[in-house]
């Protein structure tokens, strides 16, 4: 196997900056909302088997011989309809978190952030922090609930780019903050400040993203941790049973995936009389399609159309203030014992050369 070329050494050069990094990791998106952009990002992202957990050549086959053959042009047209003028509305809002994460946490740590699929990618990223002199990479996928398809799909390519990397920098792994507190209170504020602006809906249903149930009985906590979120958030706004439910949406092929499902409750809901809904999506870290077009455009069609009055769709925390301080305090605790605790030993050298130096001269 042949490794990366390391950056030269910088002997008794303290790094201009921290030697410790926060690693903000998302999902990825396309680079462009047209169908050349979507099968490039689609190729990548569908043949992860973390992903899609199907015999690998059947896969490829069926992934290569159809699906991208038909839909990036349909995925095309649904990403035109939430683009903005700078981009992904996910990868806009990701780039705002890692900024305000990096002022958050001050001079304590580098803060940068990858895609999973797409650009940047985790490994030019890595090799763009060791360049600057990191030592030492605390990374956080932007997923609260862990699940394999997400959170291990990141853990699994920080792997491939360590083992083409000959002098590694230490590696911490956040895996999951779906119960810590500052995240739910931070849920629970944006609602609560949507509840004062637009009023509140008869009920509020948290939509998570949805993975086939089989995962469940294979070992996946994805679905508890969900379910542990819908109930903490619940409480935490007061809210009684009856009004509250989690859903899951997003599913893809035919087999069966986590229900209860999201669109379809909804139109239940509405054609047994309910005419008002709240809809928040607390599995997601940032505003992107899944929720822009999925829920706040499809859903709400589907819902209005079967006789719902009211339909109301919460933001993502994206750059609320509240959620940028729980990151930071999620970040951290997770970086105690490597951020601010004492100067780089290349910064201690150079002191005591120079307090010699000052002593020799008097």
């Amino acid at each position: 196997m042949a490794f990366l070329p390391e950056p030269p050494q910088r002997h008794g050069v303290a790094p201009a900056g921290p030697d410790v990094a926060v690693l903000l990791c998302n999902l990825g998106t396309p680079d462009a909302p047209d169908a050349p952009a979507l099968r490039r990002y689609l190729a990548q992202f569908l043949a992860d088997p973390r992903v899609v957990e199907i015999p690998r050549l059947i896969w490829l086959a069926i992934l290569h011989g159809i699906i991208l053959r038909v839909r990036p042009a349909k995925s095309a047209a649904k990403y035109a309809t939430v683009w903005t003028p700078e981009g992904s509305p996910l990868k806009v809002w990701t780039t705002k978190q890692a900024k305000l994460l990096q002022g958050a946490l001050g001079g304590r740590a580098r803060v940068a952030f990858a895609m999973r699929y797409g650009q940047p990618a985790i490994a030019a990223t890595l090799d763009a922090l060791k360049r600057e002199g990191v030592r030492r990479v605390l990374v956080l996928p932007a997923y609260p609930q862990y699940s394999g398809a997400t959170t291990a799909s990141v853990i699994d390519d920080v792997a491939r780019w360590a083992l083409r990397t000959r002098h590694l920098p230490e590696l911490r792994f956040i895996n999951r903050y779906h119960d810590e507190l500052g995240y739910i209170a931070a849920l629970a504020q944006t609602v609560r400040e949507h509840w004062q602006r637009e009023g509140r809906g008869d009920k509020l249903v948290m939509s998570f993203h949805g993975m086939p149930e089989r995962t469940l009985h294979l070992g996946d906590p994805y679905h508890c941790e969900c379910l542990k979120t819908g109930r903490l958030l619940a409480e935490a706004l007061g809210l009684r049973d009856g009004e509250w439910l989690v859903t899951f949406q997003s599913r893809f092929g035919k087999a069966k995936w986590l229900e209860p499902y999201t669109e379809p409750t909804l139109v239940k809901l509405a054609k047994g009389g309910l005419k008002s809904a709240d809809v928040i999506c607390p599995g997601f870290a940032v505003d992107c399609l899944e929720t822009l077009e999925e829920i706040a455009q499809e859903a709400r069609a589907a819902f209005l159309a079967a006789g719902g009055q009211r339909f109301a769709y919460i933001p993502c925390l994206n750059d609320h203030p509240a959620g940028i301080r729980a990151l930071a305090k999620l970040a951290e605790r997770h970086l105690q014992g490597w951020a601010g605790e004492a100067p780089h030993p290349d910064t201690l050298a150079l002191q005591r050369q120079r307090a010699l130096a000052a002593g020799a001269k008097n």
